[in-house]
Parts: structure tokens; sequence; C-alpha cells
């Protein structure tokens, strides 16, 4: 923990690794840096420009979509690569790796020594007066907790707790603004009892002010977060305390004190080396319920991988604790081996149905349920790209609706060297955002979800997932459909689309690097919950002249009484009337921003997270360039009685 008067303790936990945001963010960082603008001396006499050319560049100076740009690469630090080789997803191939030949060729992708994390102890300014303070939320008091705002995963937010009306919303403005080091990325914000608190893929996580931006504590975690995160009372505490829970990309649970920041446990969820936790945890009487996914199908690329192990897999953990009560499998049979490759490696399956977001839990039933993702190796499997629902007391597997079979696919399947590409190669188009359980008004309930094939769809929970009603909102693809997450009130269903658009130049400096196609993507749907009708559908403005734009919706929406809020790929965070879908509020965050704690910060695309609405105030994060968008390191708060710059 950080206090008032000194920063000596921010190194109290060793900065190891963060991995990537996306499954092919770190093996793109390796792919865009092969340039002799970025060589740099070498480490320890070891070469690591040779380093890459034996050991990297077989599988990534070829074509590879979703590949930042090359302005985002340049972001890098030598840090990012480093922890991309060591808990990342180039794990199988740098654990195998001399430490100097890791760092060498950190050093040479990056262009820069390493040493580069000064940068992260300037953040950690502007203590609040009262820090650490107190922290006790009243019960009932406003909050957006985790990822949803509910067990439910609605991403709504009643009046009472939004504090913030429709009529209102066209007079926000900005209230303040709060760096990250230059090229992080963020987790949604949550606030409770007055607090945000937020971590990052560079390993910080901050208590900061809800009002004001200040900072109450900050630390370093081991490895990178990108879940939301809980926060909850901490069984079996008096006087009572409150912990602060995140998974992350090493798979590792951590519970801190949400006063201090202080540790108080932490439990290693899953052993397998490219396991991670990106959805949010979620908590119900005692208990967290933990998905874990991984980024295995990006390793698949190398032909000398054992392709593929990993199962995704739910784990029930005691919240005072950490101890593991139960874990369950979206597979039910262990991967065993299938066939050899041609080069005589072992191939295993089946693989894969990883559970990429945060748990819907059902108390009423006593139900749990999930999103999967696609199949990584044959065989294919009846519950990847499903709704799979397990019991919340035992995690016994209920039943699964699966959308789309047959979709087993990895990043081989888009390689020169296709070797571990299973024969079915899917479309990759599973389940990236959690499912919604709403109530209807004829005193039923219906399950939602929304999938990158561009498909919207809703089941019966109490029908061993029956389906009612499936539509379309959009084209779909690898990076396409429904990507973070819809919202919906008790009567709609609001969906926005991705159907980003993206063709592969030939960049002097980096090789083969992606362009965002400014007339392809985007448009936000509303539909009704009973029926499926489509109410409304507003599409996207165009980008217009700004370099390297797309109109792409991927981020999650937020929804309050009367108003979606949606971020762009463009930069834009628009708020949508939830009766026709008009533009009422539109903020273009592609500027600096002078922020509470000193450090320089830019705002850009819209991505991942979406908005949190609390107490008259909405917190976002700004500029996320993993996708070849317009990068930035800013979270912003927004009011009616801000401040304009």
């Amino acid at each position: 923990m950080l206090g008032n008067n000194s920063l000596a303790s921010w190194s109290d936990r060793t900065l190891r690794g963060k991995g990537s945001g996306l499954a092919l963010v770190a093996m793109s960082v390796l792919l865009g840096a092969y340039s002799s603008a970025w060589a740099v001396v070498p480490l320890a006499g070891v070469d690591g420009a040779k380093v890459y050319e034996q050991r990297c560049a077989a599988c990534h100076n070829g074509h590879v979509p979703r590949a930042p740009q090359l302005t985002v690469l340049r972001q890098k630090s030598p840090e990012d690569v480093l922890d991309a080789l060591l808990t990342g997803p180039m794990t199988f191939l740098g654990l195998g790796m001399p430490d100097a030949e890791r760092k060498a060729v950190a050093e040479f992708i990056a262009g820069k020594p390493l040493g580069g994390e000064a940068q992260l102890k300037e953040t950690a300014t502007n203590f609040c007066p009262q820090a650490p303070g107190e922290f006790a939320p009243t019960e009932g008091s406003s909050q957006w907790n985790g990822w949803g705002a509910s067990l439910a995963n609605t991403r709504f937010q009643p009046a009472e707790r939004a504090g913030l009306t429709a009529e209102q919303v066209p007079n926000l403005k900005l209230k303040w603004a709060f760096g990250y080091p230059a090229g992080t990325v963020a987790s949604q914000p949550t606030i409770v009892g007055g607090r945000i608190f937020v971590g990052t893929l560079r390993g910080q996580v901050y208590s900061l002010d809800a009002a004001t931006g200040c900072l109450y504590w900050a630390i370093k975690n081991p490895t990178g977060i990108r879940s939301a995160i809980s926060i909850t009372r901490l069984p079996h505490t008096n006087p009572l305390k409150y912990a602060a829970y995140f998974g992350d990309v090493s798979a590792t649970v951590h519970a801190v004190d949400a006063r201090t920041g202080a540790e108080i446990w932490t439990t290693k969820v899953d052993p397998h080396p490219i396991a991670r936790v990106t959805g949010a945890l979620a908590f119900l009487d005692g208990r967290l319920y933990v998905p874990v996914t991984s980024l295995e199908e990006a390793s698949a690329a190398d032909p000398r991988y054992a392709c593929c192990t990993f199962r995704g897999n739910l784990v029930a953990l005691d919240a005072a604790t950490g101890k593991q009560i139960w874990k369950t499998y979206t597979i039910l049979v262990k991967p065993t081996p299938t066939r050899k490759s041609k080069d005589g490696v072992q191939q295993y399956g089946p693989a894969g149905a990883s559970i990429w977001s945060s748990p819907t839990l059902d108390p009423e039933q006593g139900r749990i349920y999930v999103t999967t993702g696609d199949n990584y190796a044959d065989p294919a499997t009846k519950t990847s790209d499903a709704i799979v629902a397990f019991d919340i007391k035992t995690g016994k597997f209920l039943w699964s609706q699966q959308f789309l079979p047959n979709d087993a696919w990895n990043v081989a399947c888009d390689s020169t060297d296709e070797t571990n590409c299973p024969k079915a190669k899917g479309p990759d188009l599973d389940f990236g955002s959690s499912a919604i359980l709403q109530n209807l008004p004829n005193g039923k309930r219906v399950l939602v979800a929304g999938q990158k094939s561009g498909m919207v769809y809703a089941i019966d929970p109490d029908a061993q997932g029956k389906l009612l009603w499936q539509q379309r909102a959009g084209k779909g693809g690898i990076a396409g459909g429904i990507q973070w997450g819809p919202a919906a009130d008790s009567e709609t269903m609001y969906v926005a689309v991705s159907d980003i658009g993206m063709t592969i130049k030939d960049d002097p400096e980096a090789g083969k690097v992606p362009v965002l196609d400014p007339t392809v993507g985007g448009g936000i749907h509303a539909f009704r919950l009973t029926t499926g009708e489509k109410i409304w559908s507003t599409p996207p403005p165009a980008c217009g002249e700004r370099k390297n734009c797309s109109p792409a919706q991927s981020a999650a929406i937020s929804v309050i009484p009367g108003v979606v809020f949606s971020g762009s790929g463009d930069s834009h965070l628009r708020a949508y009337s939830t009766k026709d879908g008009t533009v009422i509020w539109d903020h273009d965050a592609a500027r600096e921003y002078q922020t509470v704690n000193g450090v320089k910060a830019n705002g850009g695309s819209f991505d991942a997270s979406g908005p949190t609405i609390v107490g008259g105030i909405l917190y976002t994060n700004s500029g996320y360039g993993q996708w070849g968008g317009t990068p930035g390191n800013v979270l912003l708060a927004f009011s009616v009685d801000g401040r304009e710059e």
C-alpha cells in the first residue's frame, strides 16, 4: 500500500507479468516490432534481434488479423513483452528460454531498455487528505459493484442509484480526469461506498475518491488485471471489514482490504500456464464464483505447440479464506491424445469452451449461468458457443443450450502454417459477454445473450434453456457482432454491434499491419424482451476525416431510466434515448486531459468496459488501442456540475 508521505512501499509486490488485453496482442507485439528502427544495445552480450529471428519470426512475421497498429505497439514497454513471455500468451515459448534471452528480445522488440517502471509511481499522487480513511458502505447505498451492476448482469442502474435523469444527461460535463501510465488498459471502474476501484494491465490497483478523484491507496499486483473489481463484506470479521476481490491474467484470485489495499489472501484457481481470469468475480452468500479462460488458442499458432489442453471452468471459493469449494468444467471430459501433427507433435482434445465473462447468478432457482467460447481443438463439443447452467451449491452441470455447433478454431487457422488448426476450422463466433437474466411482465423469466455472430438469443432458464426467440443485430465475425456486452431494463434489451472492418497493409518498417475501415461497423439496436421485436435501430455516425477511425461499438453498454450509453471506436461516448435511439449527448474523448494526479493523459477509442453511473456521476475509461484504434490512458468522470476544459 502507498501512504500519504512516501512511495517507498510501491514495490511490496514484485511485478512479474500482466499479459495482454486480447488473445493476439502479445503475439502482435512481436509481429509488429521487428524493425531496425527499434534496435537497441544488446543485453549482456545477447543479441535480441537474433533471438527474435530464431525463436519468434517463424510465427510472427506472417499475416495476423487483429494485430494492433505500430502506433499502438510503440507504446508497449519491454516489461510488457517480458510479461507476455512469463505469464502471458507466449508462456509456452518464454519458459523454455534463458532469462538473458527473454530480456534481450523484450528490449529489442520495444526498442528501449528494461527498468522503465518508474512511470508507474508517477500515477500515485494527489492523495486524499484523509487517506486511507474509513470505508463502511451503508446498506442499500448507491453503487456499481463488479461488472453488470447486479447478480443478473443487466448493466441497468435504477434511478435511485444513478442519481442522473434523462433530462440531465444533455448537460453532462467533465468533472475530473485521472491519468494511468501511458499505454495502460484499465478494467471497468467499480464504485462502492464513495470510492472507485480499478485495476490495470500494468498490474496497478487504485482506490480513488468517487467525487474528486483523489487517491486513497495504490498497490502493484504481481500480474495484470482485466476483470472488474468486486467489493463485499469480508465474512466472519468483527469489526466489519470489506474486501476488494479480483482475478488476474495468471489465473490468480486476490482479496485485499478495501480500505487500505493490504493483502488478505491469494488463490491460484487454474494451473494451466496460459489460464487467466478476465470476467469479474460474482459474490453470493459468502462465496465467490470465478470464471476462468485462457489464451491457448493463440499459443496454437506455433506448430511446435502441443494443442490443446485447457478447458473453461468455473470455480467457487470461500470469500473469507480463498479456499476452493468446488470446480466444474464447461467440457465434461478431459483432453486426451488425438493425433500427431506432420512434425510429430502430439495433439490433444477436446479443449476450449472458455468463460470470458462474469457469471450470472440466479439465487431464486439456485443456478449459475455462463456463456462459453469456441473449442480450441478437435473434437468439437456441445458446450462451446453456448449458455451453460450449473448448480450454484455444488457446481453440478445442469444443462446447456448451444447456438453454433462445430465451432472449433484457434489462431493457426488464420496463419500461414495451419498445423494446429482443428479440422472443423470453425468461424470463431463465440460468446464474449455475460448472459442477462430478467423478469418478464407475464411472471416468467428470460435469459438473453449476444454472440460474435451478430445474433441475439432469448432462452427460458426454467425450461432447460428452451429457445424463445432470436434476432440478428449485426453481420458478425471474428471481431464482429456483439463483443463486450448488451444491457437490459425491464422491457427492452439494448445491443451495440462491433462489426469492425480492417484491411491489412504493408508498412515499410512494421511489415503487415491492420488499418481500420471508417465505413464499416457500429450501430445500436433495441429489442423487446418478450418477443424479440426490434423497437428501434440507430446507425453509427460517419468517422469523417479522423485518421484510422472505426465506428465499431464493441464496448459494453450501460443503461439508466431513459438513456443507454455506448462508446465507439471513433473516440465518442454517446447517450441514446431509450424511446427511439436519438443521440441526446455526445463526448469526443480524442484529446489531452488535465488530470487530478498530474499525469499526462489522452482519451481515445472506447472498447471493452462500459460506463458506470453512480450518484449523479458517469465514470468511464477512454483510450483502447488494442484493435488498432486511438490509444489513451485516462479515467473520466462526468456530471451536470462538471467543468469544461
